[in-house]
């Protein structure tokens, strides 16, 4: 092998770095409201307030409803996921190093970005939901409840509100026959129809896009956390990067020859920030997580 990378080959990889990322990288990162290009080290959301209608009297003058804009912030942050690769040992397996790498980077890349929309998710104000999962017919109730939480805030209802579930809260609500059925739930909305849950798959009910996240706080402990929120609740931004692969997503790849190591560095970076745009959007809901899957 060279004492170099080809440009073909970096181009070829990152492209792969750039699929996996988009493929199976992040779960949450296309249920917020997504800014990438960013140029610089913050940026800002916009947000406009409620504003509320007046009466008049004839030929008066109209009152302005002064509807408030505010522009929430976030610093991004820099993060790195970088590998060795051995040119002898490259030769010496029968898997595509290439792509595994691509593809662990991405991964972890991937958990970064919903570890960071997580933490903003858990920092709502809002009142929280008590799961009840010692049957089927309370976790039903306390999911429905969870999403009449949203509807409380005036949160619209337009096919843009997602819930993240740990792995067990998911197979507790596998045990609702209307969230489980296809009789309810259509076909588009199986999670089985193109990969398992988890794998950026979601399942529509209630109208909301449920999908299940293991990296939820307190997951398998009595203190879990799970939630339902609106699209533009939260926002995320990616910073343009010099080395940024095709596609858009500031997600990129240095391939680096070191030549006292025989090795190839594989480095792959972004620089990113999560941010709370509207609070009313997001509830949280609070369940036991060690409760044994109701069997009635």
């Amino acid at each position: 092998m060279a004492t170099s990378v080809t440009s073909s080959f970096v181009q070829e990889y990152t492209t792969d770095l750039h699929h996996v990322f988009q493929r199976e990288g992040s779960m949450l990162k296309d249920t917020v409201f997504l800014k990438d290009g960013i140029v610089g080290s913050t940026a800002h959301f916009q947000k406009l307030g409620t504003g509320t209608a007046t009466t008049k009297s004839r030929h008066g003058e109209i009152t302005p409803m002064n509807v408030t804009h505010t522009a929430p912030s976030v610093s991004l942050a820099d993060f790195y996921a970088g590998e060795w690769s051995d040119s002898l040992d490259e030769a010496k397996v029968n898997i595509d190093v290439r792509m595994a790498y691509a593809k662990s980077g991405a991964m972890a890349l991937g958990r970064k970005v919903d570890e960071q929309i997580t933490t903003v998710l858990d920092s709502t104000t809002q009142s929280t939901v008590t799961l009840t999962v010692t049957s089927s017919a309370a976790t039903q109730a306390s999911l429905i409840t969870f999403v009449e939480a949203l509807d409380a805030n005036s949160v619209p209802n337009d096919g843009q509100r997602y819930g993240a579930l740990t792995p067990r809260m998911y197979a507790q609500a596998m045990t609702v026959n209307s969230f489980a059925s296809a009789d309810y739930v259509g076909a588009n909305g199986l999670p089985f129809v193109e990969g398992a849950p988890g794998h950026r798959m979601f399942r529509k009910w209630l109208n909301v896009n449920w999908c299940m996240l293991p990296e939820l706080p307190g997951q398998g402990t009595s203190t879990a956390k799970c939630f339902v929120y609106h699209k533009n609740a939260l926002g995320y931004a990616i910073q343009k990067a010099e080395r940024n692969v095709s596609g858009g997503e500031n997600v990129s790849a240095d391939i680096t020859w070191h030549g006292d190591r025989a090795a190839y560095f594989i480095n792959h970076m972004m620089s990113g920030g999560a941010v709370m745009i509207d609070d009313t959007g997001v509830i949280e809901g609070n369940l036991n997580d060690t409760t044994a899957i109701a069997t009635s």
